[in-house]
């Protein structure tokens, strides 16, 4: 199962670490407030105060094994710097920083984050989805927990009608279009490319490697939804 440690407890980090935790990966909540640490610590796998620029400290609780961290210290970008490359010379294997302007996003690259990110560009929500599951090519919270994504057709799917899938029975989920890749030949021979919109799917329509499915859901059925 992959495992997170989210670094940092502000808005988006609570929320990141909550998104994660409810997909039911493990994660590891970290920061230097006790409070912040007390009000998550019934949503995580873990929440311990401790200072991320500790490596006895933060090996200590595993999080040199985890499959990724993401640091979002807001208070110092000195902490965030040190974190981000510690994090990385212990081995974790995707480190993702979050910066507010260009200069740090450049220096945090620099340090070894794998991916920086920006406050206005990314939500927490967004970014725990994207993390959760890379082949969701969008995504679009609805409300009340509810969001739509357009994912590309995971290989169990292939060759399969909709009717066998069991969308709704087995993963909670509505499967509302399928977007199609149609080829066809112009008058002088070249291929082009073209998009065909089933949106009102039938259960004998058949899933192919290149579709894109646009499925609706709570965002916990949506994260259990294969990967691959």
């Amino acid at each position: 199962m992959e495992s997170f440690a989210v670094i940092g407890l502000g808005r988006f980090g609570m929320m990141l670490a909550r998104s994660l935790a409810k997909s039911g990966r493990e994660v590891i909540a970290i920061d230097m407030n006790r409070e912040l640490v007390e009000e998550i610590q019934n949503d995580v796998t873990v929440a311990v105060r401790l200072d991320a620029t500790d490596e006895r400290a933060l090996r200590g609780q595993g999080v040199d094994k985890v499959s990724c961290a993401i640091v979002g210290i807001g208070e110092t970008f000195e902490a965030n710097i040190l974190a981000t490359a510690l994090l990385k010379s212990m081995g974790v294997k995707r480190v993702i920083a979050r910066a507010a302007t260009p200069i740090r996003q450049k220096i945090l690259l620099h340090v070894g984050a794998d991916e920086v990110i920006s406050p206005e560009d990314e939500s927490a929500v967004r970014l725990a989805q994207k993390l959760i599951a890379p082949n969701f090519v969008s995504f679009l919270e609805i409300g009340n927990g509810v969001s739509m994504v357009q994912m590309s057709a995971p290989e169990e799917f292939h060759n399969r009608p909709v009717v066998e899938l069991g969308l709704r029975e087995k993963y909670s989920v509505n499967l509302v279009a399928i977007k199609k890749r149609v080829v066809t030949a112009s008058r002088d021979g070249e291929e082009m490319v073209t998009e065909k919109i089933l949106d009102i799917p039938k259960p004998t329509d058949v899933i192919e490697p290149d579709d894109i499915l646009v499925l609706m859901g709570h965002e916990e059925a949506l994260a259990r939804l294969p990967s691959s």
